[in-house]
């Protein structure tokens, strides 16, 4: 008898679901166990991972944040204007964007950063055709300083960023395992939410996203998965269409 495929040979042979996918990472993802900055397994790591999911042939744009370097106008213990802040916290998305092109390059994949504020020393300006034709390319695309004007949050620039490259979805990094009705980090109890609707996010003020990165979404019909980026694989996992996380979507 001809012997039977293991259910490895069965996962290689999926497909993904999605053909473009935003992927936000926050900044504290990158400052793994040390705390603060930068943290070199843990960016490697991740880099490894997102080749996986590219050499699948999946077109990925990535949004970072700057929490690990610096949080803008959250800032503590240190009185600085609004606007000055969160212009600081534009500049440490920068260097997180950097930082990750460098990983993936080092894992022989293509990239280009595009900033949202003029720096052409460094990353291209934000041209939404520009990165459409590199995602269709095959580079991975790192949008940096969010949207460029503060009072936006970097969840508002991806979910800006994924309507204006028509990704199919965006993928929210976090360190939990999906939307909670509370924090599972302060509460045992805590009930994970498998689906739900964008309304119901911002009825239950669930901090998902912030309101206006949510809305942007209802108003577009833009799904959102939101999962954990602690478990290696779990990109991947999404993109193949397994059941990882929560969904944030219109019913």
């Amino acid at each position: 008898m001809p012997a039977k495929k293991s259910s490895s040979k069965k996962s290689a042979k999926k497909k993904p679901i999605y053909k473009r996918i935003l992927l936000k990472i926050s900044g504290e993802s990158l400052h793994g166990p040390q705390g603060y900055g930068i943290h070199g397994e843990t960016i490697q790591a991740i880099a490894k991972e997102l080749k996986e999911v590219h050499d699948l042939g999946v077109e990925i744009a990535l949004v970072v944040g700057g929490g690990n370097i610096f949080r803008g106008a959250r800032q503590k213990g240190f009185e600085i204007d609004r606007t000055t802040g969160d212009y600081m916290g534009m500049m440490a998305t920068v260097i997180n964007a950097l930082a990750l092109q460098d990983a993936l390059e080092k894992e022989g994949v293509y990239t280009r950063v595009q900033s949202a504020i003029a720096m052409q020393q460094v990353a291209e300006p934000f041209i939404r055709r520009r990165a459409m034709r590199h995602l269709e390319k095959g580079r991975v695309v790192i949008f940096g300083a969010g949207t460029g004007n503060p009072y936006f949050s970097t969840d508002t620039a991806a979910a800006l960023r994924a309507m204006e490259i028509k990704a199919d979805v965006i993928l929210k990094a976090t360190r939990v395992e999906g939307i909670y009705d509370a924090d599972p980090e302060k509460v045992a109890t805590a009930i994970l939410f498998e689906q739900i609707t964008y309304r119901d996010v911002l009825q239950r003020n669930l901090k998902v996203m912030d309101s206006t990165a949510i809305s942007l979404c209802m108003d577009n019909g833009m799904p959102i998965v939101v999962f954990n980026m602690g478990d290696y694989g779990n990109i991947k996992r999404v993109v193949l269409g397994e059941r990882v996380g929560s969904v944030v979507t219109m019913a």
